[in-house]
């Protein structure tokens, strides 16, 4: 079997579904490199483009994208709900059957320094492939209070000094590139326009402040629609299941004399993600993975 690495970039522009397909063309290479799903969010002005590729075409195919991100999307005229550091904002490799964690580590590595030296672009590394101990962290890295513009004050601050690439911030702002398991970006968004309601509980949730571990969780408004969100990433669905996380969100909720009125799922998700919520749910006896059938239909054929 050849080696497949998943990439997830995370792209500052989730309202012009142009620019996203360009990116998402850009993206596209060859015919090894398969876009598996693009997703757009306008509230967050964010768009999330999920390529699979052999480990070779990897790098190439994430800066293709990146440089075309930086041409199309200007950091000045950018404005959303969701944290932003760059025009292609976040970019992870994931690694897949037997790829290992270590060769995508290499990958972004690879790929940080093409971004810097040939586009311009500071670049962080963060989780497996960050440098500095205390960027391993997203959060830590890009957050509600540091953004974009933050870091155009601060970026020649030694701190603040990129892994790749200047010590300054051009249009296509700063890259994140990184190195992680499978993450699972899942969204609960409840009945109130009180955003206070979803940061206390994002708050209530998150590892970061004593509570689920692998939850990265903020609140946000969606003025849109009328609501507000719990955004959050979920590192390790196997250690905290989704079904575990939106109960103590529903719950916290009712506290508050709200409602949950959606859930959303961001992008793609292992089906033993859900099977996992199928079985509590149910309350399925001694269901297991290998009874859904196209996983068995997909072991007959790899």
């Amino acid at each position: 079997m050849m080696k497949l690495v998943e990439c997830v970039p995370n792209f500052s522009e989730g309202r012009d579904k142009n620019v996203v397909n360009q990116i998402a063309e850009a993206i596209k290479i060859n015919d090894h490199v398969k876009i598996l799903d693009v997703e757009m969010d306008p509230d967050h002005n964010r768009s999330v483009i999920t390529f699979v590729s052999p480990v070779e075409y990897a790098v190439d195919a994430a800066f293709s994208g990146i440089k075309k991100a930086a041409e199309l999307i200007n950091m000045e005229k950018h404005r959303g709900a969701h944290p932003r550091f760059g025009a292609a904002d976040v970019v992870p490799f994931v690694p897949l059957f037997d790829t290992t964690i270590e060769e995508c580590v290499k990958l972004a590595w690879q790929l940080g320094e093409r971004v810097g030296k040939e586009l311009g672009i500071p670049v962080y590394l963060y989780e497996k492939a960050a440098k500095v101990e205390w960027r391993k962290n997203l959060a830590d890295i890009r957050n509600e209070s540091f953004q974009y513009e933050q870091l155009k004050e601060h970026i020649k601050e030694e701190r603040w000094k990129p892994d790749f690439g200047p010590s300054e911030v051009g249009t296509a702002g700063a890259t994140i590139i990184g190195a992680r398991e499978f993450l699972i970006a899942f969204n609960v968004n409840l009945n109130t326009t009180d955003v206070s309601i979803a940061k206390k509980i994002a708050k209530s949730i998150r590892e970061k402040t004593g509570s689920f571990k692998n939850v990265r969780a903020l609140g946000f408004e969606l003025k849109e629609r009328n609501m507000v969100q719990v955004s959050m990433n979920l590192l390790n669905y196997k250690e905290t299941p989704i079904y575990r996380v939106f109960e103590a969100i529903k719950m916290e909720a009712e506290s508050y004399g709200v409602s949950v009125a959606e859930a959303e799922i961001i992008g793609l998700v292992p089906l033993d993600a859900l099977t996992d919520a199928l079985r509590v749910y149910m309350k399925l006896r001694g269901f297991k993975s290998d009874q859904v059938f196209e996983n068995k239909l997909l072991s007959a054929f790899i």
